[in-house]
Order: C-alpha cells, then structure tokens, then sequence
C-alpha cells in the first residue's frame, strides 16, 4: 500500500480533532472566565532511504533521503489569556485584572477548585457561592458569610468583604483569596467553569489580591470568553481545507492503486 494513504488518514484525523477544539471554542463564545483551546500539530517518523555521508577526498558529503510518514497530535494547549471585562453594576459578580483564580471548595474548604468565572450568589444562610453551590473561599481556606440583617455589601480591590451592620457600621468580613500556580497551562479543566491542580501545574500560592504576583478583583464586571470568533472562523477554515486536500491524497493514491491492478488485464 502506498505510504501517501496512511499520511491522508492520519491527518484527517487530526484535523477532525482540531474541528472538535474549534467548536468546543465557539460553543463558550459567552460563557464567563472560558479559556479557548489551541491544537498543535507535529511531524510523524520519517523512514530513512539513505543516510548522509561526510565529505572524503575525492567526492563531497550528501544528504539523507527520508520520506516523512504524516503528522500527529503534539497538544491541546489552553490559551490563559485576559478575556474582555463586562461591566454588569452587581455587586458579586467579581472579574480578576491580571493572574489568578478564585478558589472554591467545600464546607470544609477541601476539595478546592479553581475557577476565572466571577458570577457568585448568596444562599440561604449568606455564604458566597457559585451557580453550582460551591462555596467561594477566602484567605485560610475559610467560608465568607454575610450576616442576613446586613444593609449592604462590598468589595474591594484587594479583595476585602465589607458589610453595614445592623448598626450602621462598616464591617469587615473576610478577605476572598486568589490562588496563582506556576504553570497555567497545567491545569485541567474539570467542567462547570473550573480548573483542577495537576502535577505539572505546580502547587498554588494562595493569598490576597495583589500580593504574589495575582491580579486585583474588580466587583460589578465578569471577565468574558477569550475567544475570537474571526480567528475561529479561520482556523475552521483552514482545517477544513486541511481536511478536503487529505481525502484528495486518498483518493489519488486510491486511483494510482487501481492502475496498478489494472496493470494485468
């Protein structure tokens, strides 16, 4: 079978993956803090004909002849850059101007995940949580209540949570903490906006907006989708027409087949 055949399917394959990441992007065009996924592409073996050989006294070196094989999958990045910030006036919904997550867990504050998707709410018992229930954690891994007779809420850009108490009075309740890792593009992402730590992620610092390098909170914005509908609509095309001179490549080696067999007749 002729080596042209098994490069036209590999590469089909690996273009039907990139079609998958690009409408995986476009899909979360609007959804809050989503970071668009990126495919890399490399070469596969290539078999060698001849080697090349050096220079000797009566005739200069030459070069390898090798035949390249088609290509494969070298990854599917995560692209961590800053999405647009939308201004929406409420009060929870935080967006982050710089590095950073915000860092959700449970009542315990284990099972931490990471998250750049700022829309929080209040439960029944006026802890911070997000859409999913989980709770947003401040500075010691510790739960952020607002008292139920609080007369108003606030934010500010190093993160602090003040309240006006029942009596009128400023009231500080907590610091929300940021956690920065020293590979964002380690991290996994585990679904419903979050991120997972992993090996290659490195082991987060946690701390308050500003300190170790995070970005500061800005109270009222949500940080949209970092993808670009026109730079996806490109790559869509480009990867379709990947795709098409692939199946070109079968069918010409499929015709050149065909002659071959005919060659008996």
């Amino acid at each position: 079978m002729l080596r042209s055949m098994y490069s036209g399917i590999g590469a089909m394959r690996n273009f039907q993956t990139k079609l998958d990441v690009i409408g995986n992007n476009i899909a979360n065009v609007n959804t809050y803090g989503f970071k668009k996924g990126r495919t890399i592409f490399k070469d596969l073996m290539s078999q060698t004909i001849s080697g090349a050989s050096g220079p000797n006294a009566g005739r200069g070196g030459t070069n390898p002849k090798q035949v390249g094989l088609g290509s494969q999958l070298a990854a599917i990045d995560t692209v961590h850059t800053q999405g647009s910030l939308q201004t929406t006036g409420r009060v929870l919904d935080l967006a982050i101007s710089g590095d950073g997550f915000f860092v959700v867990g449970d009542a315990s504050g284990n099972n931490r995940m990471y998250t750049r998707a700022g829309n929080f709410y209040l439960d029944s018992q006026g802890y911070i949580v997000n859409a999913d229930g989980q709770y947003l954690l401040g500075t010691g891994n510790v739960r952020l209540q607002v008292a139920p007779d609080a007369k108003s809420l606030s934010i500010g850009a190093d993160g602090t949570v003040n309240i006006v108490n029942a009596s009128g009075n400023l009231q500080p309740i907590g610091t929300i903490q940021l956690a920065k890792f020293a590979n964002n593009d380690g991290l996994e992402k585990a679904g419903n906006n979050l991120f997972r730590e992993t090996t290659n992620s490195g082991t987060p610092t946690t701390g308050a907006p500003g300190a170790n390098g995070t970005g500061t909170i800005m109270s009222g914005t949500l940080e949209m989708s970092n993808v670009d509908l026109a730079e996806e609509f490109t790559e869509m095309i480009v990867a379709q027409r990947g795709f098409q001179a692939n199946t070109r490549i079968i069918t010409t080696s499929d015709e050149i087949l065909q002659e071959l067999v005919n060659l008996k007749k």
